[in-house]
């Protein structure tokens, strides 16, 4: 449910940004977004996902004291990155066009990384409810809303879409400590101490590296190509991305309950039951993310028609297509990581590190191949290389899916796989909706083509793929788990 919220509170935002501010504004806005969530995720010292293995190992300590140690830091450090920044924004606005309202979207890092932080001490104890307030709620709402109203205040307009996002951040915060402080409530007897602290920033540094490879593979795509095109190819093919990052936010539903039951299983070595999980989850996941890809896919065209007034950003419907396809390829590596990050933490660290390079060789080649040659109209190019770069993403997360899976697996003694037969079948009856949809008027294809696609789909993945054994994904308690186990 918390997926589907943030689904719908997501398109308002494309919408009203593509429509009123345009895609040259949206590419500025892209181009900061990417340098200030990397910093902020860094500055998170990788506690979204090592927190729950910290706060697993301390029982006896008071949690609110461990988690006030990571806070401290993020702190400081995402503190430090927004004055840099602040003070040289070259990285921000590589094309030199930016208000000076602009510059304050770097106090979006701070509150960012603290709200990584508390959400995930909430999912230690399996409060995935304020996960969806901040995340499917009240951040994607506030960030639509202030965007609109923004535009039509003077002062504002050129500056409204980092003024809505810095707003949202702290919204999301807001939501995130008001469940948090009635959880854990205010640390007892804690100070801080520097040795502790260096302590938890070295061990948690392997991790946050990971975590800001994985994100960077989402992002990178858009920093290189920001180097070779111009804003408004940037604006186009942000557009596209965020219509495919729908399916990537399902990941994020299931991503916070696996953690916690990963490091619980763990300690009782109970190695099988860790690949089960891991096989059941990848499989919603990739099923999910299949089925809205398709259902956004097919009609690609019309979609990014919506976006912009005379198909400003349609040119970016084939990245779209790449992007979606990337999402699904994806999903086993992301799974994967969840369990890797404890077991062979380096070696996944390396890992990441091939796939985040791969990337960026693939991208800058193909972005050199398309320079040389010679479009009838300059800026064919650029929505050439939108796709590119697209594609580049889509052939190294493909790469490191197979590289995770199958070294997991061998680490568990148990294999890795997501594949369930009836994708096909569902695929194949999405596909035949599909095609009777694109003949419809554009209006109706996105009215009644999406979910007549999706309908097919789920119904031969609900009747065809999902087992007895799959219930216990949407069961609320951790006893439930250890039915399965």
């Amino acid at each position: 449910m918390g997926f589907l919220l943030r689904l719908l509170a997501r398109l308002p935002f494309l919408f009203i940004a593509g429509q009123l501010y345009g895609a040259a504004a949206v590419g500025r806005f892209a181009s900061a977004l990417v340098i200030v969530e990397l910093l902020a995720l860094v500055c998170s010292i990788g506690e979204k996902r090592g927190l729950a293995q910290r706060l697993a190992e301390g029982k006896e300590a008071d949690p609110a004291g461990l988690i006030a140690d990571a806070m401290l830091v993020a702190l400081v450090l995402s503190s430090v990155a927004a004055a840099a920044l602040y003070f040289v924004p070259a990285p921000l606005f590589p094309s030199g066009i930016y208000a000076d309202l602009d510059l304050w979207i770097v106090l979006a890092i701070p509150g960012y990384a603290l709200t990584e932080i508390v959400l995930a001490a909430q999912a230690y104890r399996y409060d995935i409810a304020t996960t969806v307030r901040a995340r499917a709620v009240v951040e994607p709402w506030t960030i639509s809303i202030l965007a609109g109203v923004f535009f039509y205040i003077g002062p504002l307009r050129e500056s409204g879409l980092a003024m809505a996002y810095l707003a949202s951040i702290y919204a999301g915060l807001a939501t995130a400590l008001w469940s948090y402080l009635r959880s854990y409530g205010l640390p007892r007897h804690w100070s801080p101490h520097p040795v502790r602290l260096w302590r938890m920033t070295a061990r948690a540094l392997p991790l946050a590296v990971a975590d800001a490879i994985e994100w960077g593979t989402r992002r990178l795509d858009i920093f290189i190509l920001g180097l070779f095109a111009g804003p408004v190819a940037v604006g186009i093919y942000y557009m596209a991305q965020q219509v495919a990052s729908l399916p990537q936010k399902l990941k994020t539903s299931f991503e916070p309950i696996l953690g916690p039951v990963i490091t619980a299983r763990l300690k009782e070595r109970d190695y099988a039951a860790i690949a089960r999980q891991v096989c059941q989850v990848g499989f919603w996941i990739v099923a999910a993310q299949a089925g809205i890809a398709l259902a956004l896919g097919i009609p690609g065209e019309a979609l990014m028609g919506l976006f912009g007034s005379g198909g400003e950003f349609v040119p970016g419907t084939g990245a779209l297509a790449f992007l979606l396809m990337a999402e699904v390829v994806a999903a086993t590596a992301v799974v994967a990581e969840a369990a890797l990050v404890y077991v062979a933490r380096l070696r996944n660290l390396w890992v990441s590190i091939g796939t985040i390079v791969l990337q960026g060789l693939l991208t800058v080649v193909l972005m050199v191949i398309i320079g040389r040659v010679d479009f009838a109209q300059p800026e064919s190019a650029d929505y050439y290389r939108a796709a590119a770069a697209a594609a580049a993403l889509m052939l190294a997360l493909g790469v490191a899916s197979l590289v995770k899976a199958t070294m997991l697996g061998r680490i568990l003694g148990h294999p890795i796989n997501n594949w369930r037969w009836p994708l096909v079948w569902a695929c194949a009856a999405a596909v035949a909706v599909g095609q009777i949809a694109i003949l419809l008027p554009e209006w109706m294809e996105l009215a009644f083509g999406i979910p007549a696609i999706l309908a097919a789909y789920g119904w031969i993945i609900w009747t065809r793929g999902f087992g007895p054994e799959d219930r216990v994904l949407f069961r609320r308690r951790l006893q439930d788990d250890d039915k399965l186990a």
